[in-house]
């Protein structure tokens, strides 16, 4: 049981890391935000990049605040993970 778990949570970080990076990508194509896959990254990673933008200020044209949010989701994963092996153990 834990195992499938902490695979199947795995898998589902690992989507929404390569989402985040799919849309800051998609920021160097402006026509890739408009469309329909553009607005549904933009509607699903927009709310967790948001507080980062809000206390990351640009750096110039360089905004690192996803590389801020990729670490901090990271950290959440690793997180969750220990909470499940001291649950399961």
């Amino acid at each position: 049981m834990y195992y499938y778990l902490t695979l199947i949570i795995g898998y589902v970080f690992k989507v929404y890391q390569f989402m985040i990076i799919a849309y800051v990508l998609m920021s160097w194509v402006p026509q890739m935000r408009e469309t329909s896959i553009g607005q549904l990254l933009e509607r699903l990673v927009e709310p967790y990049l948001a507080p980062f933008r809000r206390f990351i200020p640009p750096l110039g044209f360089i905004d690192i605040s996803p590389i801020v949010a990729l670490f901090a989701l990271y950290f959440a994963q690793l997180g969750l993970m220990s909470l499940l092996r001291m649950i399961f153990t």
